[in-house]
């Protein structure tokens, strides 16, 4: 049988693609179990892999949760068992990157802002379609979306259930990059290959950070920053002597 999450690593970039083009990427129990197991492997991998991307294969990042898996009454393995898996993806010490095109729909959208950043083409169409089946969201939209787009307009999104261009989602502070469709593998190429040039410890300290001061006031934050920023690491003598040679030959 087909894998259902692709995993691929090169240079330090780790990619996992959903793999049910077929379906259209429609998610299931059985392929957020294979998603697991991937980012547990991931989150033991801090030094040998410095970004992960997480996206769709064929025509769309992810059609949604699979409607027919929810009217047969899936099983799940344990309870809240894709929220948690969510939420390892969002705790992973590494950056991670959506890059979405095509259809990102309700348990996709949730999947995607569970990543640091969202990469996504101008075609792709974002929505959340909860309300259409009478379901409430329970993988965490009601806290990831307003916390991106705001309340009113989370709200917004939540009642009319209406798709939204990646302009759009642009606009409103849902998507971070917005690239034209034709342009979407090198600009995401040239995103990843930028970012993995840095310091991979660098980032990791700043998603610890950040994850720590999250909801503080901004004295509070900025204590906690001084007293538990690491400043330099390892790598920092190289660094700083790398850049000075460039300026002695620039």
């Amino acid at each position: 049988m087909a894998e259902l999450v692709l995993r691929e690593d090169r240079n330090g970039l780790t990619t996992l693609t959903l793999n049910r083009p077929e379906r259209l990427n429609a998610l299931t129990v059985e392929m957020f179990a294979e998603l697991e197991e991937h980012v547990d492997a991931i989150a033991r991998s801090p030094e040998g892999i410095g970004l992960v991307v997480l996206r769709g294969a064929g025509k769309c990042f992810s059609s949604g949760h699979d409607v027919a898996d929810i009217a047969r009454g899936e099983k799940l393995p344990r309870p809240h068992f894709f929220a948690l898996i969510l939420q390892k993806l969002s705790n992973l010490p590494q950056p991670v990157i959506a890059a979405v095109h095509g259809y990102c729909y309700t348990g996709a959208l949730e999947t995607a802002i569970a990543a640091d950043v969202l990469f996504a083409a101008e075609g792709t169409r974002f929505a959340d379609t909860h309300a259409k089946l009478g379901l409430t969201p329970i993988w965490g939209m009601t806290q990831r979306l307003p916390r991106r787009v705001g309340r009113s307009k989370a709200l917004e999104m939540l009642m009319t259930a209406r798709p939204y261009t990646g302009r759009e989602a642009y606009a409103m502070g849902l998507v971070d990059i917005c690239v034209p469709d034709d342009s979407f593998e090198s600009e995401l190429r040239h995103l990843t290959d930028g970012i993995l040039e840095q310091s991979w410890l660098s980032f990791q300290r700043y998603k610890k950070l950040l994850k720590d001061t999250d909801g503080l006031p901004l004295e509070a934050g900025l204590a906690y920053e001084i007293l538990y920023s690491p400043g330099r690491g390892p790598d920092t003598p190289q660094r700083l002597q790398a850049f000075l040679n460039r300026k002695k030959t620039a």
